[in-house]
C-alpha cells in the first residue's frame, strides 16, 4: 500500500469545518481596514482635504506639502488599528503582487526610535526591480527601481500591514508593472467617451469605466495537494486518469454548497468586506470542487487592485480549512478549466451606464455609438484581444466546449442586430428625408423595450453584450485583470476617437449631427459583420467561417503573443503613450519568457513523476504479476498458459507502456536540451519549447494514465482524480 497517498486519504477525516467568524452585518464592517477619503477627512485640514479630493476625481500633481499631511493621517489612522509597518503593494509583471514590509520608526540622536512616516515615504520607495521580469529594460546588476503611491486606490491594511497601492517603474523610467499603463489606458477611454457624450450632454465632465470580474477556481484538500507534486509546482495536474463520474450529471453546478467549503467562504468573504471588497455572489461551478466568487462592479483600477488582492486572500483563507486553492486555467484534463470573466461598461459622473440602452431616441443614439465602436475596436484589433489573455495555462483552457473559442468574436443578440441590420439598410450616404429621420429615430427609440426581453446570453462568445454591459469571458483565472483591461480601454478610446472626428468632419461639410452620427455608424456596421456572430462558437463550421472572414483561429500562445508587436498595435499604443515602443517589446519578451519557464517547469516535473514514481510503481507490480504466471507455472505447469491470459497480457500493455515512457521522457529532455543550448533569445527558445517539447507531455500523460488502469490501486502513488475532486 502506498503510505504517501493513503495518510492523504486518511487525513480528510480529520477536517471538520470550524467556523473562524462571528456573525456579522457586511455593512457594518465593510471597509473597515480601508482608508478611505471619507476617514482622511477626519485627519486632515479642510484645506488638504478638499485638494486631495479633486486630485482623486481629476488628477493633478501633489506637492510635498500635501504628501506629508497625507502621509501623517495615514500614520495616525494605522497606527490606531495597531498596525507596526507599511509597505508600497504593487503588480508586477509576473502576474502576482509584491511588497517590501518597513517600520513606522526612525533612529533618534540618543538611541532612541521614534514613529516616522512622511511624504516622502508615502509618495516614493525604492525596491530591488533587478528580479522582477522586465524584458531587457534593466541589466540584471542594476537593481534600481521605483514604487508611487497611485491616489486612486485607497490604502488598506491587510495582514497587519499599512498597504499603499503604487505604480512600479524603473529607474529610468519605464513601466514594469500592470497599473501603470492601466490608469494612462483609462485616462484615454475617460477623454475619448467625454468628448462623444458632449453630442448629448453638456454637463458630463468625466467617464469612468467599470469592471465586474467573476473568479472561478478550484478547491482540493490540502493533504491530497501535498501528495500531489505536480499540483504543488506547477498548479495543476500532469497525470490523471479521468474518473468514471465526474461533471457529466452537472449535479455540482448551483447545487448545495458542503459544508467545509461554506465555511472558508464565509470567512473569506468576511476578510474581503473588511478590505473594502464588494463580493456579492458564490455558488458552486460546473466541474467537482469548482467554485465562484463574483463582487459588485466597480471603477477599473480598484477593481484590478481589489481581485489581485483576493486572490492572494483566498490562497491564505484556504489554509485555515485545510484546503488550496487552484487558480491555474485548466488543473484537471476532461473536466471544465476556470476562466475570470470581466464585466466591463462605462459610466458617466452624471450617473450614465453608457452601454445600458435608454428611454428615449437621444439617449439610444448615444447607446449605440457606444455598443458600435466596442464592436468596431475588437475587430480591428482582434489578434491583439486574443494576445492579451492568452497564457500557458489558457492555451489548455481556450477552444474546449467548456470555455469560449480562441476564435474572438462578437455577440450583440438577434434583437440588436436586427436594429443594426436596418441601420445599414436605411442609412446612405444621400441626404434622407424628414420622414426617413423620424421613422428611423422611432426605431432606435424602441431598443429599451425590445431589451427587456433580450437578456439571453451566448456562453460561447468570448465577448458578449449582455444587457449593459460587455462581458470579456476569455480572460484566465490566474491572470491579471489589467492585461485585458489595458488593450480594451485602450482599443474603444481610439475607436471613439475616430468616430468622433470622422463625424465631425461631416458635421463641418453641413450635415446634420444626428444624420452624421448615422453616416459613420452605418459604415461601421458594415464592417463589423465580419466580427459579429451569433451560432455557436465551439462549432467546426464557425472555425471555417472565421479563417474565411480573415480572423485568427490559432490556438498557439506563442503565436498568438506577436499581434503585441504588430504594427497596428505598436501604433495604437505609441500613438497614445500608453506604451513606449521598448516597454510594448519589453512585455511581450515577458509573457514568452513566462510561458517558457512556466513549460520548463512542467516537463521537468513530468519526468521526473515519471521516472522516480510511475515506472518504479509499473515495474513492481508487473514483477508482482510474473511472479503470480511463474509460480503459475511452477504448481500448474500443463495449464498456466490458458489460466494466466489476463496477467500475460497486463504484462506486455506494461511493457509497452513503460518503454514508450523511457523514450518519451529521453526524447523531451534531449529537445529541452537541444533547446536551451542552441538558442540563445528568449522569444525564439519558447517558440522551441511549443513546438517541440509541448507535444511530449500530453503523450506521456496518455501512457501513465493507461497505467493507472492497470496497475493495483493500492500501490499506485498519488491520489486520483476520483479523490482530488470529490473531497468535501
Amino acid at each position: 500500500m502506498n503510505k504517501i497517498r493513503f495518510s492523504a486519504l486518511e487525513e480528510l477525516s480529520k477536517h471538520t469545518p470550524v467556523q473562524n467568524t462571528a456573525p456579522y452585518y457586511p455593512s457594518d464592517l465593510f471597509g473597515c481596514d480601508v482608508l478611505t477619503l471619507d476617514k482622511m477627512q477626519h485627519y486632515l485640514s479642510r484645506e488638504a482635504y478638499k485638494r486631495l479630493k479633486e486630485i482623486m476625481d481629476e488628477g493633478g500633481a501633489i506637492d510635498r506639502t500635501l504628501a506629508d499631511q497625507v502621509a501623517a493621517a495615514m500614520k495616525t489612522w494605522a497606527l490606531g488599528k495597531g498596525v507596526t509597518h507599511y509597505t508600497h503593494w504593487f503588480h508586477p509583471l509576473n502576474g502576482a503582487t509584491a511588497e517590501k514590509h518597513d517600520g513606522f520608526i526612525d533612529l533618534q540622536p540618543n538611541g532612541d526610535i521614534c514613529e516616522n512616516f512622511d511624504g516622502r515615504m508615502l509618495v516614493q520607495q525604492e525596491p530591488d526591480a533587478s528580479s522582477f521580469p522586465n524584458g531587457g529594460i534593466r541589466n540584471t546588476f542594476e537593481a534600481r527601481g521605483y514604487t508611487a503611491w497611485d491616489p486612486g486606490s485607497p490604502a488598506f491594511i491587510n495582514n497587519g500591514t499599512l498597504c499603499i497601492p503604487t505604480v512600479f517603474v524603473a529607474y529610468t523610467g519605464e513601466a514594469l508593472d500592470y497599473k501603470t499603463p492601466l490608469i494612462k489606458a483609462l485616462t484615454f477611454i475617460d477623454k475619448a467617451a467625454t468628448d462623444i457624450c458632449q453630442y448629448f450632454d453638456k454637463d458630463v465632465r468625466r467617464v469612468i469605466a467599470t469592471l465586474g470580474w467573476e473568479q472561478e477556481y478550484f478547491l482540493v484538500d490540502e493533504a491530497l495537494f501535498n501528495a500531489r507534486p505536480d499540483l504543488k509546482l506547477c498548479g495543476r495536474t500532469l497525470m490523471g486518469h479521468s474518473a468514471a463520474k465526474d461533471q457529466q450529471l452537472e449535479d455540482h453546478y448551483f447545487g448545495a454548497i458542503p459544508e467545509r467549503v461554506n465555511t472558508f467562504m464565509d470567512e473569506l468573504e468576511y476578510t474581503c468586506h473588511r478590505l473594502g471588497i464588494p463580493v456579492k455572489t458564490r455558488h458552486n461551478e460546473v466541474a467537482p470542487n469548482q467554485f465562484e466568487l463574483a463582487p459588485i462592479f466597480e471603477e477599473a483600477n480598484l477593481a484590478v487592485d481589489h481581485n489581485q488582492l483576493l486572490m492572494s486572500t483566498m490562497k491564505r483563507i484556504a489554509r485555515h480549512h485545510h484546503f488550496r486553492v487552484l487558480l491555474h486555467e485548466k488543473p484537471y484534463k476532461g473536466i471544465n478549466g476556470s476562466g475570470k470573466h470581466n464585466n466591463w461598461s462605462l459610466l458617466t459622473d452624471t450617473g450614465v451606464n453608457l452601454l445600458s440602452p435608454g428611454k428615449n431616441p437621444k439617449s439610444n443614439m448615444q447607446f449605440l455609438i457606444f455598443l458600435v465602436c466596442t464592436t468596431k475596436a475588437v475587430l480591428e484589433h482582434e489578434a491583439l484581444f486574443k494576445a492579451c489573455i492568452v497564457s500557458l495555462g489558457n492555451e489548455r483552457r481556450l477552444g474546449g466546449d467548456e470555455a469560449p473559442p480562441v476564435i474572438m468574436s462578437v455577440f450583440l443578440g438577434q434583437q440588436l442586430d436586427a436594429i443594426l441590420n436596418e441601420i445599414e439598410q436605411k442609412v446612405s450616404n444621400r441626404k434622407m428625408s424628414p420622414d426617413e429621420k423620424t421613422e428611423l429615430k422611432l426605431n432606435v427609440g424602441k431598443i429599451p423595450e425590445i431589451m427587456r426581453d433580450n437578456t439571453d446570453r451566448n456562453r460561447t462568445s468570448p465577448f458578449a453584450f449582455t444587457g449593459n454591459r460587455f462581458e470579456f469571458r476569455a480572460v484566465g483565472s490566474s491572470a491579471n485583470c489589467g492585461a485585458a483591461m489595458i488593450v480594451l480601454n485602450t482599443a474603444v478610446a481610439e475607436q471613439l476617437t475616430v468616430f468622433k472626428q470622422e463625424t465631425d468632419t461631416l458635421i463641418e461639410q453641413g450635415v446634420k449631427k444626428d444624420e452624421a452620427i448615422f453616416q459613420v455608424l452605418r459604415q461601421y456596421i458594415m464592417a463589423c459583420k465580419v466580427i459579429r456572430f451569433e451560432g455557436n462558437g465551439y462549432s467546426k463550421e464557425w472555425r471555417e467561417e472565421a479563417a474565411r472572414r480573415g480572423l485568427s483561429t490559432g490556438n498557439s500562445c506563442i503565436e498568438s503573443l506577436r499581434a503585441y508587436l504588430s504594427p497596428k498595435s505598436r501604433e495604437l499604443f505609441t500613438k497614445y503613450g500608453i506604451f513606449s515602443e521598448q516597454e510594448l517589446e519589453a512585455r511581450f519578451e515577458i509573457k514568452n519568457e513566462i510561458y517558457l519557464k512556466k513549460l520548463q517547469i512542467e516537463s521537468r516535473v513530468l519526468g521526473d513523476l515519471a521516472l522516480n514514481h510511475i515506472l518504479p510503481t509499473a515495474i513492481h507490480y508487473q514483477n508482482t504479476l510474473i511472479n503470480n504466471v511463474q509460480g503459475l507455472k511452477d504448481i500448474l505447469p500443463g495449464e498456466y498458459e490458458s489460466i494466466s491470459k489476463v496477467q500475460l497480457k497486463a504484462i506486455r500493455e506494461i511493457s509497452a507502456h513503460i518503454q514508450a515512457i523511457c523514450t518519451l521522457v529521453d526524447e523531451m529532455t534531449e529537445a529541452r536540451k537541444q533547446a536551451n543550448n542552441n538558442i540563445a533569445g528568449i522569444v525564439e527558445r519558447a517558440e522551441a519549447y511549443s513546438v517541440h517539447v509541448l507535444p511530449y507531455l500530453d503523450t506521456i500523460r496518455y501512457h501513465i494514465d493507461k497505467l493507472e488502469l492497470l496497475v493495483d490501486d493500492d500501490i499506485w502513488p498519488l491520489p486520483k482524480y476520483r479523490e482530488l475532486l470529490f473531497c468535501k
